[in-house]
């Protein structure tokens, strides 16, 4: 689709948001809006710029072959049933930094896990629930929608058009300073959580992961950990979002018979015992 097709687009969506009920949800309008004008090739984009924004700044990305190559295995059993929702190219990449207890998402299916939720994670079927959630993230087009958001249609629409490419070195830089794309809202929480539960369930694992994993983190006591709080900073666990995953999982009849804690224990071990070996 052109740039000039896609404005087109939005224009209609716009049009049709006019005359709205009340109670549609104004990140649903942002979302077709986000669609119509953000292509595949944008967002790729504008994942590989904030991925070289952060080397750039000195986030140490694990050279370790194994701990690697775990966590694209992690990802890889989940992208199958994805691919259903939205066909993109997938970028998975652990952070060497035991301290912080995260993960995120960027566009173009870019992925990042900290060693510290490794670390802190009691089994697999915890860390595939957090991978899956930033997967439904990307899978949903939420850093789009968040373009529409905190730019304007002016803005995403010159950018649709070719007409500002130097938006997207600025929003690289803005999600790195103020998590310009990764302040997601509550319904994009919801939403991400939907899928997470989905895509762990059809890998087999015990979909209730990410809600044990968001119940244990206010409460843990890690020496190693001083900022285990990072990810609930960035996706707030309330209990009525626990109470959404568990409705899903209930509803959809979704289970797994998978946990993992011996093979996550082995990457933990490893994690633990070695020294860094990281590069800008």
């Amino acid at each position: 689709m052109t740039g000039m097709r896609r404005v087109w687009m939005a224009a209609g969506l716009l049009a049709v948001a006019a005359n709205c009920t009340l109670t549609q949800k104004a990140s649903d309008l942002e979302t077709g809006v986000a669609k119509a004008l953000v292509s595949e090739e944008q967002e790729a984009q504008l994942g590989e710029q904030v991925h070289h924004e952060l080397e750039k700044q000195g986030v140490k990305l694990s050279q370790d072959p194994v701990v690697n190559k775990y966590a694209e295995g992690l990802l890889a059993q989940l992208t199958p049933r994805a691919a259903r929702d939205r066909q993109t190219s997938w970028h998975v990449h652990v952070i060497d930094d035991a301290k912080t207890v995260n993960a995120f998402a960027t566009p173009g299916g870019h992925l990042y896990i900290y060693t510290g939720l490794l670390l802190t994670a009691d089994n697999e079927s915890e860390v595939v629930g957090v991978i899956a959630h930033e997967v439904g993230h990307v899978v949903a087009r939420h850093a789009a929608r968040q373009l529409v958001a905190q730019y304007g249609l002016q803005s995403v629409a010159q950018l649709a058009l070719g007409e500002n490419p130097g938006l997207l070195s600025q929003v690289a830089a803005g999600t790195l300073g103020n998590g310009v794309l990764l302040a997601h809202s509550r319904h994009d929480e919801n939403e991400a959580d939907t899928y997470a539960v989905q895509y762990a369930a059809a890998a087999n694992y015990d979909p209730r992961g990410i809600a044990m994993f968001f119940r244990k983190l206010p409460g843990k006591k890690d020496p190693r950990v001083d900022r285990v709080m990072a990810y609930l900073q960035t996706h707030p666990a309330t209990p009525d979002r626990i109470e959404h995953v568990n409705q899903v999982i209930a509803r959809e009849h979704l289970a797994g018979s998978k946990v993992g804690v011996a093979e996550l224990a082995s990457i933990k071990q490893r994690l633990q015992g070695m020294t860094p070996v990281s590069s800008r």
